[in-house]
């Protein structure tokens, strides 16, 4: 077994609530293993529960196997905790961690962590990043959103955390569900600071590796995913058409 890492930027915690929408914190555990980093991962009861029901993925909270979390993703790099295990190492502001992401979060696991409630370990991990001021990304899926879970999301941005709501975007032209994944992952990892190539970008062409071509304006030829030269309704420059 590889020995822990100790220093900050290697490692990343992640925690899965009983949200739907349990693909995307899926996809960004692998994601962030593929890219090379060890990742501590947390799964509330009801987290368990919706893989089970949205993706078919069964994981024993007792043995806490990583191999189906992991996929393709080399599972070296995934340990699963329990979230009960308040004493786990991440949940002490010693302890090397880059950043903290929870995807999705649930209303339930928003207010906790907004209040300071740190009921669980994946809500006590935010806590501490918050008065690390370390990087944490709060993904919350729910709709529509009451006027508590909107004060939530106030009170944790101005606190210092991101929010990046589970909103699929389509300028980039999906063509599958995992096309939709891909890019709010992407969008994730944005804002916990890590590079990656899982999604497209706008304004960028598709090129050979080593040309990343960067297309600052829409005036070069058109790339899958972007618009081309007159695609765009004409406009006579005043005001705001949005």
């Amino acid at each position: 077994m590889n020995p822990p890492p100790t220093r900050i930027e290697d490692r990343f915690f992640v925690g899965i609530t009983g949200a739907s929408g349990v693909i995307y914190g899926v996809r960004v555990v692998r994601a962030l293993a593929i890219l090379g980093y060890f990742v501590e991962v947390a799964i509330t009861d009801a987290g368990y529960r919706v893989l089970q029901i949205e993706l078919g993925m069964r994981i024993d909270p007792a043995t806490r196997d990583a191999g189906a979390l992991a996929g393709d993703a080399p599972v070296s790099r995934i340990r699963i905790f329990n979230n009960r295990s308040i004493d786990a190492g991440a949940a002490s502001g010693t302890y090397p961690l880059r950043g903290v992401i929870v995807v999705p979060c649930s209303m339930g696991t928003l207010g906790r962590i907004a209040n300071g409630y740190a009921s669980c370990l994946i809500e006590r991990v935010a806590d501490v990043a918050l008065k690390e001021s370390r990087p944490l990304v709060v993904v919350p899926r729910e709709t529509p959103l009451s006027k508590i879970h909107l004060d939530h999301c106030n009170r944790l941005a101005w606190a210092g955390a991101r929010i990046v709501p589970a909103m699929p975007a389509f300028y980039h032209l999906p063509k599958t569900i995992d096309d939709l994944v891909d890019h709010l992952a992407g969008k994730i990892l944005d804002a916990a600071g890590v590079e990656h190539n899982i999604s497209k970008r706008w304004g960028v062409l598709s090129k050979p590796p080593g040309d990343p071509g960067p297309r600052p304006d829409l005036e070069d030829d058109a790339a899958p995913g972007n618009l081309a030269p007159g695609d765009l309704a004409p406009h006579d420059g005043e005001g705001c058409d949005s």
